[in-house]
């Protein structure tokens, strides 16, 4: 034991050696940051100011959005920094931390997606019991329940990822602290806790796809025996988002735990990981904005209220500069 090295530090992937290419990158990551901060916050902003989306649905979607903004930012600035500087290091607590809260992002919203599903549900198979059913008391118990759920189990997995010291090597074949690649470096006791632990992840995950593989059967069924065209589009265009993210969510998971650990940095790597830590939370504002009508109705009217009240305002202080030159 004496002549084991216990890193306290790690050193995160460097694909190119170039300085002009780590720049590049580092503005590649800063261009997807600002259009998933834009979406996520302008999602969000058109949910809380329009009164006629402050329902459910929509107040899951804010959620959601929120996630997505809170999931890109534990991971992209930070790679921003380190490509823009030139720097490849992370001490082991910013990396169990950087670990904690993507854990919780991601967990909070699977939660959050059954919530969802079970929303629509009721919704649109027994629509006369919804607001019976889907009280907002209901809505803050299961936000709440799906925020308690994310932080216990990204406490466990955390704790038992850092549990141990680190003796086998520092170096992170990966922009961001990976879990793969944290497994990869970590002692075969660590490995054996993780693998209970994912193993009893995947089968309570499992029960959460079946639940929502059965809400979306029964609620397609029951949208295809809708007589009224206008009632099964209104109905198909308040799903399709939910289901087409639900979609991206498990493309994109089952990429960053089936995908190969690399061992060493390569581009193929990179633009893999960019994939399912950036690419949800960059498309997601666009498909709720082009898929779900009333979104893209309010953005609509935001949109028409705040260049009214700006032609309002330079009209007014052409006025104002008319009369003072009179």
């Amino acid at each position: 034991m004496d002549n084991l090295t216990v890193f306290t530090e790690f050193l995160l992937m460097d694909v190119t050696a170039s300085r002009a290419l780590q720049v590049l990158q580092g503005v590649l990551f800063l261009v997807i940051y600002l259009g998933a901060l834009t979406g996520n916050l302008v999602t969000v902003t058109v949910i809380m100011t329009d009164s006629r989306l402050h329902s459910p649905m929509y107040f899951f979607i804010s959620n959601m959005a929120l996630l997505d903004l809170g999931s890109i930012s534990v991971v992209v600035p930070r790679a921003i920094m380190d490509s823009t500087m030139g720097t490849n290091t992370i001490s082991q607590a910013e990396c169990a931390a950087q670990i904690f809260l993507y854990v919780v992002f991601a967990a909070v919203e699977f939660a959050l997606l059954v919530v969802m599903s079970y929303d629509r549900y009721v919704a649109i198979c027994h629509p006369l019991h919804y607001g019976l059913i889907i009280t907002p008391s209901l809505c803050s118990q299961a936000t709440a329940g799906s925020w308690a759920s994310g932080l216990v189990y990204s406490a466990v997995h955390t704790g038992a990822l850092f549990r141990l010291p680190f003796t086998k090597t520092n170096v992170i074949q990966q922009y961001f602290c990976d879990i793969p690649q944290i497994l990869r470096i970590s002692s075969s006791d660590i490995q054996f806790s993780e693998f209970v632990i994912i193993a009893l992840s995947v089968c309570l995950a499992s029960v959460c796809f079946a639940f929502m593989f059965v809400s979306y059967v029964n609620i397609f069924s029951t949208v295809l025996k809708t007589c009224s065209v206008e009632a099964r589009n209104k109905a198909i265009s308040t799903c399709t988002p939910q289901l087409t993210i639900l979609l991206l969510f498990l493309i994109s998971g089952a990429v960053a735990v089936l995908g190969p650990t690399a061992n060493k940095p390569s581009l193929k790597n990179l633009l893999t990981a960019m994939f399912y830590t950036t690419v949800p939370p960059f498309v997601n504002p666009i498909i709720y904005c082009l898929r779900n009508r009333e979104i893209n109705d309010a953005l609509g009217r935001m949109l028409n209220k705040c260049l009214g009240f700006s032609v309002k305002n330079v009209l007014a202080k052409m006025k104002i500069s008319s009369i003072n030159e009179m």
